[in-house]
């Protein structure tokens, strides 16, 4: 039996803007303190402010979640409320969730629905404990809190009281009785994530943006491949990381039930995005109060990830970009993230899921990762380049869930943004850190090494000293650049370009002559543009570092040095640049383009520049980059109209919006599908909807 198609391999699909990973990556560890936060720093300005709806960017105060640092703090501290009140609900301590929302969110107790849900469990709770107390107490909250509640909760509320006294009657363990759900200890998970999502949106207290993107990214990756029909390399992960089933969803309050009717764009939108019925996407909205991207916001922290393996793939992308201090001694747990499937030997996946220590060094052509020599270079490299810079100490995710509760109790007191309740807050942190900073060693073994080196190499690229990193790097290993000419000819049209920028044309000219010229005759690829480098020498000086993007080439040197020592890509950079090639492929099916894709900053992902930007690099050279020096480095003309976002048209025949929108609404089709069915019938709705109903 033939195996499934499968998506192209990882390596040739189109390249990703890891600097706008870098940014997300980065608001994700300090909004959940992953890092040990410093007292300064320089790097605030590159963090992405968590998302806010577009409408309102041009209003002043809105209810988009804040971006000031004591408003992350705040976000942070109410982010952990939810987790305890969740927790105590799902331990059954009803009480204490109680206790948690009359001191912190009270105005979320208005919910009248809510409320009687909470006295209902409240009463199983205490019947289930069994004691002559307890069923005192249970009847005492019968009389004085459930009964009371359920007269104006919701129409069925008194119907349900009734039949929830039948615990009064029927043993818990009675598998026969009517009450079984009732006394189900999944009442109690369901209770607490219909509670989380309430709270989260009475308190603002959304996720960061990293996870939501990877929620949603993963989601279409899913739906993608089911629909076509195709295997995805990335299968492994994204089923461990993305779980099946969701939070309950959030039943609007009477009194929003006579909101206005809801633009069909926007209801259709919300559906499909995060997979609701239309039904489902109007209370939303309603709860939501209309406002799409809040609504948006809601539905998609109800699904649930897996924290602990989403902390270990950050952590691991963190080493690996140097974001923060360590190497491959420590990536705690990531032994772990081994896929379980088998794919033919062309799928990338098969040979690069394993996550342990690298020392088998199996993207290395030769034994330089054994060599004694190589050894001692790196160490002398080392010792000569630019210094370690400033890196983050890795926390890990903490159990602060005491600390957020007493830092809870202290803002209500003081301001939020009290500089003294942050440096508490530091103080808590760097207490916790203590334990786990006093087991460092202090030498660096040769992993560590070689994570420093590629990390430096990186950084001058950056800086744009690239004569210094081809020195280096030949010096480290020789046989790494004549293994890499494409990367080596575009270090040299950037010390090429500096070169004219600054106004030495004998200087830029030696360097094309001895460099540039060589490779472009040993690869035909490189000739046209060789030819399009030498026409900056006629260009105004200022113009002419414009066609350079140090980034992009830095990452590129980054991966292909990774892989000559045996250091692999992260998992994360691979769920990334998968997710980021099907959600484009499935918006050119939708013939639209995705409302939501700046609100995620999945566009930042998608703007990539080519190192050296040129109209002349063929198909050709891309795949000689992809296969000699790195997956990411772009080597094609500059960008496809538009191939950074979603696509807004199509070639083929269009359809009017309103019988699209028509279409879905009556069928209850994905716009793709009303979309095939309006063009088999000249884009007439009234026509189509006929001809199913017929």
């Amino acid at each position: 039996m033939d195996s499934p198609p499968s998506l192209p391999p990882l390596n040739s699909l189109p390249p990703v803007n890891w600097d706008a990973l870098d940014a997300l990556v980065l608001d994700f560890v300090r909004s959940d303190r992953l890092v040990v936060p410093p007292h300064a720093d320089a790097d605030d300005a590159t963090c992405p402010s968590p998302p806010s709806s577009p409408s309102s960017c041009t209003t002043t105060a809105t209810s988009s979640v804040p971006s000031s640092s004591s408003s992350s703090s705040s976000s942070y501290r109410s982010r952990l409320l939810i987790l305890r009140a969740r927790r105590a609900l799902e331990a059954g301590d009803v009480d204490a969730a109680l206790a948690l929302l009359r001191a912190h969110a009270p105005t979320a107790l208005a919910d009248h629905r809510l409320l009687f849900h909470l006295h209902k469990q409240r009463f199983v709770e205490l019947g289930r404990r069994g004691t002559e107390a307890d069923r005192k107490a249970a009847l005492d909250c019968l009389r004085t809190a459930l009964a009371p509640c359920a007269l104006d909760a919701y129409p069925e509320a008194y119907e349900e009281f009734k039949h929830i006294m039948l615990v009064l009657i029927y043993d818990k363990d009675d598998q026969f009785s009517p009450v079984v759900n009732e006394w189900s200890i999944k009442r109690r998970f369901e209770l607490a994530g219909l509670l989380s999502s309430i709270l989260r949106a009475h308190l603002q207290a959304y996720d960061p943006i990293l996870s939501m993107t990877l929620r949603y990214l993963i989601s279409i990756h899913k739906v993608y491949c089911m629909r076509q029909g195709i295997s995805s390399p990335i299968s492994d992960l994204t089923e461990r990381l993305l779980f099946e089933d969701r939070d309950p969803p959030v039943v609007p309050q009477e009194c929003s039930l006579e909101a206005p009717p809801f633009d069909e764009v926007d209801v259709q939108a919300l559906a499909h995005a995060v997979e609701l019925t239309r039904q489902g996407a109007v209370d939303s909205l309603k709860f939501a109060k209309g406002d799409l991207y809040q609504a948006f916001q809601n539905e998609l922290c109800r699904m649930k990830l897996d924290l602990t393996l989403l902390d270990k793939l950050v952590h691991e992308y963190c080493i690996y970009r140097g974001i923060v201090e360590g190497g491959s001694r420590i990536l705690p747990g990531t032994s772990e993230l081994k896929c379980s499937q088998n794919n033919n030997s062309n799928n990338e996946t098969v040979s690069e899921c394993e996550m342990a220590n690298n020392q088998n060094g199996d993207c290395s052509t030769s034994d330089i990762s054994r060599d004694d020599s190589w050894s001692r270079r790196l160490r002398r490299v080392r010792s000569s380049t630019s210094g370690q810079r400033r890196r983050k100490r890795w926390r890990g995710r903490v159990d602060d869930l005491d600390y957020a509760c007493e830092a809870l109790l202290d803002a209500n007191k003081h301001d939020s943004s009290s500089p003294a309740l942050d440096m508490d807050e530091d103080n808590v942190v760097d207490q916790q850190d203590l334990v786990a900073n006093s087991n460092r060693p202090d030498t660096r073994n040769m992993d560590d090494q070689k994570y420093e080196v590629v990390l430096e190499m990186q950084d001058l690229t950056r800086k744009g000293m690239a004569s210094n990193v081809v020195e280096e790097i030949s010096t480290i290993d020789p046989e790494f650049f004549p293994q890499n000419p494409i990367l080596l000819f575009q270090l040299k049209q950037v010390e090429f370009l500096k070169l004219v920028a600054s106004g030495d044309h004998v200087a830029a000219l030696k360097v094309a002559s001895t460099h540039l010229g060589p490779l472009a005759a040993n690869n035909q690829a490189l000739l046209k543009p060789l030819k399009e480098t030498l026409v900056t020498l006629i260009k105004p000086n200022e113009d002419v570092l414009n066609a350079v993007s140090l980034p992009v080439l830095a990452s590129s040197l980054q991966v292909a040095m990774g892989k000559r020592l045996g250091i692999k890509e992260p998992q994360l950079m691979k769920i990334v640049r998968a997710a980021i090639h099907t959600h484009t492929e499935w918006f050119k099916l939708q013939m639209c383009k995705d409302q939501f894709e700046h609100f995620l900053k999945i566009d930042s992902l998608k703007e990539v520049d080519p190192p050296v930007k040129s109209s002349s690099m063929s198909k050709g050279h891309t795949d000689e980059c992809g296969n000699g020096s790195s997956q990411i480095t772009t080597c094609s003309s500059g960008k496809v109209p538009d191939e950074g976002s979603s696509p807004q048209v199509s070639s083929e025949p269009a359809c009017d919006e309103n019988a699209i929108l028509k279409v879905m609404e009556f069928l209850a089709l994905p716009r793709a599908d009303a979309i095939q069915l309006l063009m088999q019938y000249n884009g007439n709705a009234e026509t189509v909807i006929q001809q199913i109903f017929q």
